[in-house]
Parts: structure tokens; sequence; C-alpha cells
């Protein structure tokens, strides 16, 4: 995951060089309404996998299965320990929004019940952090991540049961953070994630069969599964995103959720 890190680093350099030999732009060229900002997601940048009472998430599992080549997110860009720097440095580039997830095997770790108090404060942290450099904190609610217990008791999204226990996770995190998060996404690419991870077998949680799999996958069904896990993910968003609406942002209503 650290060459990751690097070579995204390389990337900006990169492409930074290139435009500093292009046409000089700033901020007066682009609408007074238009947004710089970067977006994450929890496995990709936090690490601390195994710190403060974090569970493993179908994506740990996944990773450490040898697909992966040895690459892992078990320490990541460590911005679970480095997310002051993180923020500074956001700062200094000039972003005024930072797009976010949480990971759901950090704040509730066993997927349903009892919040974890240490993730609860990480995310706090950030959120202020960012505030306090007038960065617009966004957050998503799954990013390919939910907790490997849920995986493992009933199948992640092709049951229909964690509709509630995704509800009342997103529940948690509407009433933590809401009070300075104003834009909410419940899920990131569901569409990739549907067709990668269940029927491709490419990526967590790595369900597939024959012929449609690219892996030869253990588990799954490709002919059924994309659309059960694609079903459920829709009746999930919407029963978030109902709660939102009815109970927190009746009361901010340029709150956005998406």
């Amino acid at each position: 995951m650290w060459k990751l890190c690097r070579f995204l680093l390389f990337m900006v350099s990169f492409r930074v060089g290139q435009v500093s030999g292009a046409d000089k732009y700033s901020r007066h060229d682009f609408p007074p309404g238009f947004v710089f900002g970067a977006g994450t997601s929890a496995y990709q940048v936090e690490g601390a996998a195994e710190e403060d009472g974090r569970t493993p998430s179908i994506f740990d599992t996944y990773a450490h299965s040898g697909i992966t080549r040895g690459a892992n997110g078990d320490v990541a860009c460590d911005q679970y320990h480095k997310y002051k720097e993180d923020v500074q440095l956001m700062a200094e580039m000039g972003l005024e929004a930072y797009r976010f997830s949480i990971s759901w095997s950090r704040l509730i770790p066993n997927g349903r019940g009892q919040v974890n108090p240490k993730g609860l404060q990480y995310y706090n942290n950030l959120i202020n952090e960012l505030i306090s450099h007038g960065i617009e904190p966004h957050v998503t609610l799954h990013h390919s991540d939910h907790p490997q217990a849920l995986e493992d008791e009933y199948g992640g999204w092709i049951s229909r049961r964690v509709v509630r226990d995704f509800t009342a996770y997103a529940d948690v995190c509407f009433r933590e953070f809401g009070d300075r998060v104003r834009h909410w996404t419940t899920f990131n690419e569901a569409n990739v994630f549907v067709q990668v991870g269940y029927d491709y077998g490419l990526m967590p949680p790595q369900r597939c069969s024959s012929p449609f799999g690219i892996l030869d996958c253990q588990k799954g069904n490709s002919s059924t599964e994309p659309y059960l896990a694609a079903h459920n993910i829709l009746l999930g968003h919407a029963s978030a995103a109902r709660l939102y609406q009815k109970k927190y942002r009746v009361n901010n209503p340029s709150n956005k959720i998406s």
C-alpha cells in the first residue's frame, strides 16, 4: 500500500509539473461556487488495521488472501496517526473539500451494536481538524469495506438483513457527526462494487462463478448474486437516505445526501 501512496504522490507531482509549463490559472478563473477537493477511502489511507478496536473488513480479508502479492492496507498512508499532517498538506494545496469514508469496522467493530469510542474519537478529530483549516468534510458511508463479521454471518450484501444493520450504522454516523458534516454519500460506485465483487470476483468479497467470473472464486454465483447485492444496496441507500431526510435534515434543509 505504501507503493500506492508513493505512486499517487508521483502522479500529482508529475501533473503539477506539466501544468506549470502551461497557461497559468488562478481561483478567479473558476466560478465562485466551484469547489476544489480531494477524495480517499478508509482502507486506502487510514492504516492502523488492528489498532484501537478495529476489526477486519472484507478488504482486509481480500488483501491478505495472497491475491495482492503482499500489498495491503495494514499501514497504508497511516492517516490514522498522521491526519493532522495530512490536513495541513490539504490546506497548503488550497483544497476546500475533502471526501473520505468511514470504516464501518472501526466505528462499529461487530457490524452492529456497541460503538467503538476510539473509532468515534478518530473521526471526530479528523472532522474537527478539517473544519479548523477551512476544509469542508464530505463523508462516504460505504467504500467497499463492510465488516467481515457481517460477511461471515449472513453474506453481507447478498442478504436483506444487511439493510437493517447498514441503516443503524448510518444512524450512528448522522447522529455523531451530523452537526458538522453537511454532505453525505451512502455508497461509493455501487455498480463497480457489485460488478467486480460479485460478478467478476476481482475485488472483495470475491464472489463469482463460471463462466462469468474472471478469477477462480471459491464461492458465489455470478448469475444471481450481483442482482441480489445491487438490489439490497439500493434498499440500503433508500433506507439511510429516508432516515436522514426525516430525522436529521429536517433541521438543516441545506444539507445533502446522495
